[in-house]
């Protein structure tokens, strides 16, 4: 069940980041655009090789070392629940800002697509 939780919960916010993103990207026309969302794209595999994979394979391994029933929340850790406050606070605080929408729709498509692929080793390990 925490596999489950954990991908569909990686799954869920690499979605909301992206739709951000390509909502973003709408307002503009032309090539520009297209600039902007392949470059996020790009970026997100490299976030997703070299970030988010151990975080998903520290998890695996937790949550297989749990011998008794878990917590619900248990799917990650109480360290990562901190890191994940930070995470929306900066998000939230990125986007009040006076950054340009399309240079943020770089960073929030590549975090985005880059939670979706990883989203995988939960779902892959739940089958």
């Amino acid at each position: 069940m925490l596999f489950l939780l954990a991908g569909a919960m990686w799954v869920a916010a690499g979605i909301m980041l992206c739709f951000m993103a390509f909502k973003w990207l709408m307002a503009y026309e032309g090539n520009s655009a297209l600039l902007f969302a392949g470059t996020g794209l790009s970026f997100s595999l490299i976030i997703h090789h070299f970030g988010f994979l151990r975080v998903v394979d520290k998890n695996l391994g937790r949550i297989m070392q749990m011998e008794e029933k878990p917590c619900l929340f248990s799917f990650i850790s109480w360290k990562s629940y901190l890191v994940l406050l930070v995470m929306v606070s900066v998000g939230i605080a990125l986007r009040h800002s006076q950054i340009p929408k399309e240079y943020l729709s770089v960073l929030y498509l590549g975090i985005g697509a880059a939670l979706i692929l990883s989203s995988i080793r939960y779902l892959r390990r739940l089958l």
